[in-house]
């Protein structure tokens, strides 16, 4: 039974995220259902993040398991033949190591926020960008964002639904800019807590507002205590644009 790895783009608005939920159709479904069209089998996908509501991707990986052994480029088209009314599609397909799992055996995810802060509201980038109408000191969104580098617990920017085992991560880059109209946020890990990129932005805005201080940032850091933290930022913005894994788990056609 060959084993698939498959990079996806999807735009989340139309999604209640990747995951099979009971209240709206998902990412999750969309591919499944394709999946079944295409081969007749009743298929499970795995994917490297469950991203939420409106969430978006430009680089979601995910693997599968068929019966049938399907030349990945075929595959990928026959997916994408039977995706052409979605908002996902599949960039690229391979066939996976058997040891190869789209979840436990990244070492890396990256994610990237955007922020429309201009006075009128988008058009074109509605959904895909978080408005703020105010005007936002990207330097010092940067400057204050170094501050949560490196390892530590991040209880206060982790969701209460979150099911991690524990409120310590490792962040390894959070980079602020501005590109154009937009206020761009990077963001690098080897995992993430429920909702700590959107928190992330949503609190960083309070400094790029000049709302808070370098040091009411780290005294939120410090309490340990999502109520300390600043407010959550919207799906709109946020992008999952890269899961790295380790160069033994993929094929030399990568």
């Amino acid at each position: 039974m060959p084993r698939y790895r498959l990079t996806l783009e999807y735009d989340g608005r139309p999604y209640v995220g990747w995951q099979r939920q009971n209240n709206g159709p998902s990412v999750q479904q969309a591919l499944e259902e394709a999946l079944t069209r295409l081969t007749g089998e009743t298929v499970q996908l795995t994917a490297a993040g469950r991203t939420d509501a409106g969430v978006h991707a430009t680089a979601q990986i995910c693997h599968l398991e068929i019966d049938k052994d399907i030349e990945p480029g075929r595959l990928r088209d026959g997916m994408n033949a039977h995706l052409r009314d979605e908002s996902v599609v599949v960039l690229a397909a391979h066939y996976a190591h058997e040891d190869f799992h789209a979840r436990f055996s990244a070492v890396g995810r990256a994610y990237l926020y955007r922020i429309l802060d201009r006075r009128a509201r988008p058009v074109l980038d509605r959904g895909r960008v978080w408005w703020h109408p105010r005007p936002l000191d990207a330097g010092a969104m940067h400057e204050a964002a170094q501050l949560l580098l490196g390892t530590h617990d991040f209880s206060s920017f982790r969701a209460k639904e979150c099911q991690a085992a524990s409120p310590v991560k490792t962040l390894d880059r959070l980079e602020v800019s501005r590109i154009g109209e937009e206020v761009q946020m990077v963001v690098e890990a080897r995992s993430f807590l429920h909702h700590q990129v959107r928190n992330f932005a949503g609190t960083l805005a309070l400094v790029g507002l000049g709302t808070w201080t370098q040091d009411d940032l780290r005294q939120a850091l410090e309490a340990r205590d999502r109520r300390a933290g600043g407010p959550t930022a919207p799906p709109d913005g946020l992008y999952l644009t890269r899961v790295d894994y380790p160069s033994e788990l993929l094929s030399e056609s990568d």
